[in-house]
């Protein structure tokens, strides 16, 4: 199994990433300062360590997979309007949905011995589904740290991920695979996210909603980092 000496995600910043976050607009500044903690925290989880070391198992890697498709579809069901609704015109959902590349790597990944249905994405899945009835704002905090995190650092544990997977004569996965540059993408769902009208409390409740968002992730980590054992 290919091994490496890990680096976390936010150290692993190249100079054109850098670039970038000197353009921030105002409340995508916000969202990352609220994230930093939780971020790092998603990083040192057992689960993360490994896959990032490269040493991660492709039984793991088949549950993360399969755990992530039932909340990346009501996001792609829900948020389009939902976005529109609050004013976050010129969002690339078509380019950034990433059901499709899911159900794809589940059927290609059914040779992975099958694993317990998910209590983390059940819990998340059901959060995302009262903030789509209740606080489209805060919903927009997953949409975020969600597709924010596949454009950024997913795109570092897509190479540890297929890597691990290629050991074991598997196919690698589409899930953080996009047919649009990557900067292109992260400009357009900035852009969005920074049109939301919001008003002041619930730009506080965005923020406050973004870091939910990484402990719904964390939770997904540990239950996966079990699978280890």
């Amino acid at each position: 199994m290919t091994t490496a000496v890990p680096v976390a995600i936010s150290d692993h910043a190249g100079p054109a990433d850098v670039l970038a976050r000197k353009g921030f607009g105002p409340r995508v500044r916000r969202l990352h300062g609220r994230i930093g903690a939780a971020h790092h925290q998603a990083e040192g989880m057992s689960f993360s360590r490994s896959l990032l070391a490269g040493q991660a198992h492709p039984r793991q890697l088949a549950a993360l997979i399969r755990a992530l498709a039932p909340a990346y579809g009501l996001i792609e069901a829900r948020g389009p309007l939902l976005a529109a609704a609050l004013g976050a015109e010129g969002f690339p959902w078509a380019d950034l949905a990433r059901s499709q590349a899911l159900h794809q790597d589940i059927a290609r990944l059914a040779v992975v011995p099958a694993t317990p249905a998910s209590a983390a994405a059940e819990i998340w899945l059901e959060h995302l589904q009262r903030l789509a009835q209740q606080a489209p704002h805060r919903f927009m905090a997953h949409v975020y740290v969600r597709y924010g995190g596949d454009l950024s650092g997913g795109q570092q544990l897509a190479e540890q991920a297929n890597a691990i997977l290629a050991d074991q004569g598997l196919p690698p996965l589409q899930f953080w695979q996009f047919q649009r540059p990557i900067p292109v993408l992260k400009q357009e769902l900035h852009d969005a996210i920074e049109r939301m009208d919001l008003s002041a409390d619930e730009e506080l409740e965005l923020l406050e909603e973004s870091v939910i968002a990484f402990h719904d992730t964390q939770r997904l980590l540990a239950e996966l980092g079990e699978l280890a054992a």
